[in-house]
C-alpha cells in the first residue's frame, strides 16, 4: 500500500473518541429500571461510541485499528464515559448540549473516515460510504449490544443522511483542488449543520409504506397479488 496522503493526528482521533464516550454515557443515563447501567455498562458503552465508528473505518481499510494501537485510545474513551456519567444530570438540562454534541461527534467520525480514505487513494464513491459508516458504527454496535432497534434504520432526524452529505462535500472539495484537511473541516461543519437543522425543524426521510404489486410477471405467477 502506498503511503498516504493524510494521517489523522492522534488529538484530533483522541477527541472524537472522547466526545463519543461523553455522548454515550449522556446515552446510558437515561435508562431506569432493570435496563439501567452501572460503572461497568456505562464504560463500555462510551467505548463503543467513541472507538467504533473509527474501528469499522480501518477494518473496512483494511488497516489495523488505530484504535488498538495505543494506550490512549480505551483510556479516554472510558474516562470521557466516566466523566459524562457523572455529568449527566447537569448536561441532559441543557438539550442544546446534547445536540451539539451529536451533530460533532457524527462530523468527525465521517470526516475522518472520508479523509483517510482518499488518504489511501479509495476512490470517492467508496470513499463516502466508508465516512458515512464510521460515523454511525459507534450507535449501530451501541443499539445492538443494548437489545434495540438500530435508529438508523428507522424513521427520525437525520443522521446517516447528514454524514453522507459531510462526505460527499468532502470528495467533492478535494477533486477540485481544496486541502484535504480543510475539506474535511468544511464536512464537519456540513454534517454538524445538518443534524442540528434537522432536530430542530424535526426533518426526517419518507417513511416507508404499504407496496402495492398491481402485475405480476408470468414466472412468478403463484404469488398472490396484493390489491389495496
Amino acid at each position: 500500500m502506498t503511503e498516504p496522503l493524510f494521517t489523522i493526528p492522534l488529538w484530533a482521533d483522541l477527541l472524537g473518541v472522547g466526545l463519543g464516550g461523553v455522548q454515550g454515557a449522556m446515552f446510558a443515563s437515561g435508562f431506569q429500571g432493570q435496563r439501567r447501567l452501572d460503572l461497568l455498562g456505562v464504560a463500555i458503552i462510551g467505548i463503543l461510541i467513541g472507538m467504533g465508528g473509527g474501528l469499522i473505518r480501518d477494518l473496512m481499510l483494511g488497516l489495523p485499528p488505530a484504535t488498538l494501537q495505543s494506550n490512549w485510545y480505551l483510556l479516554t474513551a472510558t474516562g470521557a464515559a466516566i466523566i459524562g456519567m457523572l455529568l449527566a444530570g447537569l448536561l441532559n438540562r441543557a438539550n442544546g448540549v446534547i445536540v451539539g454534541l451529536d451533530a460533532i461527534v457524527i462530523g468527525m467520525f465521517g470526516a475522518f473516515g472520508t479523509s483517510k480514505a482518499i488518504g489511501l487513494g479509495v476512490p470517492p464513491v467508496p470513499a463516502v460510504f466508508i465516512g458515512v459508516c464510521a460515523a454511525v458504527g459507534g450507535s449501530i454496535l451501541r443499539d445492538v449490544i443494548m437489545g434495540l432497534p438500530v435508529a438508523i434504520m428507522h424513521v427520525g432526524s437525520l443522521y446517516a443522511v447528514a454524514a453522507a452529505a459531510g462526505s460527499i462535500v468532502i470528495v467533492s472539495a478535494y477533486a477540485l483542488g481544496l486541502d484535504l484537511v480543510i475539506a474535511g473541516i468544511v464536512g464537519i461543519v456540513v454534517t454538524a449543520v445538518i443534524r442540528v437543522l434537522a432536530v430542530i425543524f424535526d426533518l426526517s426521510l419518507p417513511e416507508q409504506r404499504r407496496l402495492y404489486r398491481r402485475k405480476v410477471a408470468a414466472e412468478t405467477g403463484m404469488i398472490p397479488i396484493i390489491k389495496p
